[in-house]
């Protein structure tokens, strides 16, 4: 069970795929701490030394902001483009695709569930 930057790695995966589990660390930053460290990216955690983990636990603090970190900058960026009511904070605060896309379809993921605005008028009695 390996443990890097505070994250419980896989051990039954690649170095270079359990590594993108850690906030922050995509394939090409995981790519490039194994090449730094000088680690194959195709050997599986499990089969890690402790000297390579050390090296990689040391690589990521030194020169990496991820996991709670990084989130604190992220939601610090978001909450500023709120309060300085830009564009993009106005899209944030009203929960909708910040990047130009449509809106009238789509963006189902942003916008959630879709609800139905007409037909809710009662219908009239019938003659009997």
């Amino acid at each position: 069970m390996a443990r890097i930057a505070g994250v419980t790695v896989p051990t039954e995966k690649q170095v270079q795929i359990s590594l993108t589990y850690i906030y922050g660390i995509g394939p090409v930053y995981a790519r490039a701490i194994l090449e730094t460290c000088g680690v194959d990216p195709t050997t599986r955690v499990r089969d890690l030394t402790e000297a390579e983990l050390a090296k990689i636990r040391t690589e990521v603090d030194a020169n990496y902001t991820v996991e709670g970190d990084l989130q604190r900058i992220v939601t610090g960026n978001i909450k500023r483009l709120k309060d300085i009511n830009a564009y993009r904070g106005l899209r944030h605060k009203a929960n909708l695709p910040g990047h130009g896309q449509r809106t009238r379809t789509n963006a189902r993921t942003r916008r959630g569930k879709k609800t139905t605005v007409g037909g809710t008028k009662k219908k009239a009695a019938a003659k009997t």
